[in-house]
Order: C-alpha cells, then structure tokens, then sequence
C-alpha cells in the first residue's frame, strides 16, 4: 500500500499539504487571562528524545510508564524512577502497559516487553513491521497497529503471533501514532482510513462489526483522505470518532445505529464524557459539543496553528499540549482558559494522560510532566 509520503510528527506541515494552503502564518499568540485554577507542577522525569517519533506515556495504578527514542523505558512512581531500563536499541513506539507487561517497539519491527514491576526483559519478537502507535494491552494480548494498518495480535506470555488482522486500504493515507483501544478485554476498536470505525476480536482478529464515520469525496485522492483521528472514544454503550476531511459521529453499540453526525475535519482526535464531546479541529479550534445532539455548545479560537493534541477531559477541565511546549488548560463548560504552564520548550505531541487529580505529558525533548489541576 501507498502511503502519503509525509511523518506524523509534522502534523501541520500535513495539512497545509493536503488542503493546498500556502499560508506561511506562525501560531497565534498566547491569549491573556487571569488564572482561575492552580496549574501545579509536580514532578518533572528525563527520559531522553523522541527524535522524529511520538511516545506516549502511560498510567496504570498511579505509575506512570514512559520511553525515548534513544531506547530508555522507565517506571515513575510520584516523581521518581521506580526503575530504568536501556533497551540497547532504537526505539519508534510506546508505551504500553496493563500494569503487568511494559511494551515498546524497535525503530526494525522489534516488539520489547518487559516487567512492569522490575523493568526486567519478558521477551523480544520480531514482526518484521514498522510501529508507530502505542501497543495496547489487555486480556493477554499485545495489540500492535503497524504504519501499514495491519494489526498484530501477540501473546502477552511469549510474544508469539496470535493473529493477523489486515484489510484493504485506500491508495493514500496519513502515517499516523494513533492506536488501538482495548475494550473490556474482548474487543479492539480501531479506526482506519478511509474513515471507517471497526471492532476486531481480541481473542482470534476477526472482524466483529464496521461502521461509517465518514466516506471519502473529492475529485482527487489527496481530497478523498479521510482517515480516523486518534482513537475512538468509549463511553456506556457508545462510541464515538472523527475524521480528517470528514465528520465527527457518535453511535449506539447496541444496535449499531448513528447517534449524531457532524461535518468536521481533525487532524488530532477528540474525547467525551457524559456531558460533551471535545474535538480539536484541523485549524487547532477547541470545541465542545453536546454528547447527546452533536451541537456546538462551546468554542475556543484563540490557539490557531499551535499544533494542538488531541484534547483530554480531566475532571472540570479540557487539557491540550502545543507546538511550543504549552499545556492548557479550559473550562469544561464554556472553553474559556482557566490555567496555562510550559512544560518543556520542545514540541508536545502526545495527548495528556489523566494522573490522580491532574494530568501527565511528555515532550518531545523527552520531558515526562505531572500536573496537578485545583
């Protein structure tokens, strides 16, 4: 499969791309308020560079598993390493973890997992793939999405595949660190170019159920990219996605039936909870819509071309990283910014992860920062 010939890490530089825009304008200007939530830092962990990759941390039981390309992976536990490890290789993926397994992948297909307790090596495989996404794991499954979008599915125990899960694939698609979702030990939810949304059984790869975020049009195929942004959003009995160049949707598992659609385009991805769905749209707008109808509730404009995460819903608030090394922080009700701090001076990439009563990131200079939101 053809893939469009441009990196992840150049999010921006993709969209103006693939909308033909010309425009040489910088990020916006930070917006100035009055701070109405303490933004507090509380720790602040070295784990080295993720160079031209995206790693995301993970938090499991209040421990907060990371890596750097450079091939480190380390435990923290409230600020401090509870152990390190150099993998001796160079790395493109992590982190995952389900509180027992540690894994990451090599930068030539290797699959690295380790004790989650110790750091101590479980086992190496070779998928012979590159990996870009975070492994998920759960129910004694690693799931790994290859840059290709096939899916691996390997034993937690040894590594061994499992299965296979691949598809047909439009002719161009974006390279994308965007994962797979684990749900309820049974079910992988992915979303694939070309804008569908699938289930994949966590136990053998079949292909459970399909639906439609959106359909590619345009009358060519740089205008017929629509691929799933993030990974879906699991909430009750409903999922929920958005495309590039195409919609955001909520539908009802039980039945399979639409709940609401809206026209969208992100680049980034999107949350919910029980009141509102979040989405950061490719112009890097923050919105939040009503989770039940669809309808715009809230907008923030003041961050465009800051290169935004995906947004996180971290109790009261919506949390998103910038280009510049920013988080911000939004009130949940209405979008209006309550607290803002710089965690590194390097780009933020990876979506905040929620942390206790905040959130942790990780630059990508290879600074892991926890904050706390009162």
């Amino acid at each position: 499969m053809k893939h469009f010939p441009l990196h992840a890490f150049f999010p921006a530089l993709i969209l103006a791309v693939l909308s033909g825009c010309s425009s040489t304008a910088g990020p916006a200007d930070l917006v100035k308020f009055s701070p109405t939530v303490e933004l507090r830092e509380l720790w602040n962990v070295s784990v080295g560079s993720a160079r031209n990759y995206v790693f995301q941390p993970v938090v499991v039981d209040e421990n907060v598993y990371a890596a750097g390309a450079g091939g480190n992976v380390v435990c923290i536990e409230k600020g401090r390493k509870k152990w390190s490890v150099d993998t001796k290789t160079r790395l493109s993926a992590g982190v995952g973890s389900d509180g027992e397994l540690v894994v990451v992948v090599s930068d030539r297909g290797v699959v690295i997992a380790l004790d989650a307790k110790t750091g101590s090596e479980r086992w190496r495989m070779n998928i012979g793939a590159e990996v870009l996404a975070p492994p998920a794991v759960g129910g004694g499954v690693v799931v790994l999405r290859a840059s290709d979008h096939r899916l691996f599915g390997l034993e937690t125990t040894n590594g061994q595949q499992r299965w296979l899960h691949q598809r047909n694939m439009p002719p161009l698609a974006l390279r994308s660190h965007s994962g797979a979702l684990i749900a309820d030990d049974q079910v992988v939810l992915v979303g694939f170019p070309g804008g569908k949304l699938a289930a994949v059984s966590l136990e053998n790869g079949g292909n459970l159920w399909e639906l439609s975020v959106s359909r590619p049009r345009g009358a060519n195929e740089l205008e017929r990219v629509s691929d799933v942004a993030g990974v879906p959003v699991l909430a009750r009995s409903e999922v929920c996605a958005v495309t590039y160049q195409g919609r955001a949707a909520c539908f009802d598992l039980s039945n399979g039936n639409t709940l609401w659609t809206r026209d969208f385009s992100s680049y980034a991805g999107m949350d919910r909870d029980s009141r509102f769905a979040v989405i950061v749209d490719e112009r890097d707008s923050v919105q939040g819509l009503d989770v039940y109808s669809g309808i715009t509730a809230w907008r923030q404009d003041s961050m465009t071309r800051r290169r935004l995460t995906r947004p996180r819903i971290i109790g009261d608030y919506v949390v998103v990283g910038d280009g510049d090394g920013y988080v911000h922080a939004l009130n949940r009700e209405d979008g209006s910014f309550v607290a803002r701090n710089r965690a590194d001076r390097s780009t933020i990439l990876a979506e905040p992860q929620p942390l206790g009563n905040g959130f942790v990131v990780q630059s990508v200079g290879g600074d892991v920062v926890a904050y706390e939101l009162r």
